[in-house]
C-alpha cells in the first residue's frame, strides 16, 4: 500500500472511514461484520482507522476498540468529539457542544471505548458555532499537553476558521465530504490544509454509495437511512443524477477499473496532501477500494471526470437546511 503523509504520521494513502459499520445507512452489520471488515483492512495494509463519538452514539468505538485493540501499535487512530449522544428522558440524541467541558468528556469517553491510552489525531467533529473556535481548539491542545491526544483535526470547517483554529494550535488534518460530487473544498480549504502543511482527509469519497456500481434504488434505502434526508438522493433529483452514471460507468471502462474505483483515483491524484476514507461493510468492496491506489489516470480521464460530474451537472444541495446550518464549509 502507498503511504502519505499525516502530521508525524505515515499512513497508508486510502484509509478506513468505520462509520458505516455502526451507523448512519439503516440497520448495521452484526459485529462479527464489522470484525471481519476492520481486520482484513489491517491486512490489507490500511493503517488509518477513522471513527467517531457520534458513530452508533459510542457502539463504533467500541467495535473498533474490541477488534484492534491487540494491533494498536500497527495503525494511525483517529477519533473525533464535539458531537455525541446525549441522554434526554425521551431518548438518546445527537448534540453538537463545542465547550470545553465537552470536550474533555467525549475524549475520556472515546479513551475508554477505544481501549487506549491515546488517540493519534483527535478531531472536533463540528464547530459549535456558540463557541469560539479558539475555546474549543485551547481545549483540544489541553488534551495534547495531557497526553490524552497526539494530534489536533477539524471537520467541515472553512479556510477561514481553520486559519484562527492553527494560530491557537498546529492543525494536523481537516476532514471534509470530497467526491466528484461534492467539490466544495476546492473552493479555499485544500489550498488553506496546503499553506499550513495539514493533511486533507476525504469523507463519504464515492458520493455515499452513487460512484459505485451497487447502490440501490432509493426508494428501498432504510427509514433510517441518513440519505433519505438528503436533497441528492430526494426521487426527482435522483432521477436526474442518475443520467450521469452511463457515462461515467464508460469512463470508468476506459480507465481500466471499476466506478468506485475511479472516484477514488481521481481523489489520489489530486494532491498528494489529500487522503480519502472510504467506508464499507462488505470485504469485497473493501479490497476493490484499496485497489484504487493502483490506478493510473491519464489527465484526458482527470478532465473528462471533472467535466461529467461537478457543482454544475449535479442536481440538488449536499444537505438539507439544517444540516446545511451545522456545517462552516464554504459554498459555490
Amino acid at each position: 500500500m502507498q503511504t502519505r503523509p499525516l502530521g508525524p504520521f505515515s499512513v497508508s494513502a486510502i484509509g478506513l472511514g468505520c462509520m458505516n459499520l455502526s451507523h448512519a445507512y439503516g440497520t448495521p452489520p452484526p459485529p462479527e461484520q464489522g470484525e471481519r471488515v476492520l481486520l482484513a483492512a489491517l491486512d490489507a495494509g490500511v493503517t488509518l482507522f477513522d471513527t467517531a463519538a457520534l458513530y452508533g452514539f459510542g457502539a463504533n468505538e467500541k467495535l473498533v476498540g474490541r477488534v484492534l485493540k491487540s494491533h494498536r501499535s500497527r495503525f494511525t487512530l483517529a477519533s473525533k468529539g464535539g458531537m455525541a449522544g446525549v441522554a434526554f428522558p425521551d431518548g438518546v440524541k445527537r448534540v453538537i457542544d463545542g465547550s470545553p467541558e465537552a470536550i474533555r468528556r467525549d475524549c475520556e469517553n472515546s479513551l475508554r471505548n477505544l481501549q487506549t491510552d491515546v488517540i493519534d489525531l483527535y478531531y472536533l467533529h463540528r464547530w459549535d458555532k456558540k463557541v469560539p473556535i479558539e475555546d474549543s481548539v485551547g481545549a483540544m491542545a489541553d488534551l495534547v499537553r495531557a497526553g490524552k491526544v497526539r494530534t489536533l483535526g477539524l471537520s467541515e470547517v472553512s479556510a477561514s476558521t481553520l486559519r484562527k483554529a492553527h494560530a491557537v494550535h498546529p492543525i494536523t488534518a481537516v476532514q471534509t465530504e470530497y467526491s466528484l460530487w461534492s467539490r466544495n473544498a476546492e473552493i479555499a480549504v485544500l489550498q488553506a490544509c496546503k499553506d499550513i502543511g495539514a493533511a486533507f482527509v476525504a469523507f463519504s469519497p464515492v458520493a455515499r454509495g452513487f460512484l459505485c456500481d451497487a447502490l440501490p434504488d432509493v426508494a428501498t434505502l432504510q427509514d433510517k437511512d441518513i440519505r433519505r434526508g438528503m436533497p441528492r438522493f430526494a426521487p426527482d433529483n435522483y432521477a436526474a443524477n442518475l443520467k450521469l452514471l452511463p457515462a461515467y460507468r464508460k469512463l470508468a471502462r476506459e480507465a481500466g477499473c471499476t466506478p468506485a474505483q475511479l472516484a477514488l483515483a481521481w481523489l489520489l491524484h489530486k494532491a498528494p496532501h489529500i487522503i480519502p476514507i472510504p467506508g464499507t461493510t462488505s470485504v469485497e468492496h473493501l479490497h476493490e477500494d484499496l485497489g484504487a491506489a493502483q490506478v493510473p489516470l491519464r489527465p484526458e480521464h482527470i478532465a473528462a471526470v471533472e467535466a461529467l460530474i461537478n457543482q454544475d451537472t449535479v442536481t440538488g444541495a449536499r444537505y438539507n437546511t439544517q444540516a446545511s446550518g451545522e456545517v462552516d464549509t464554504e459554498t459555490f
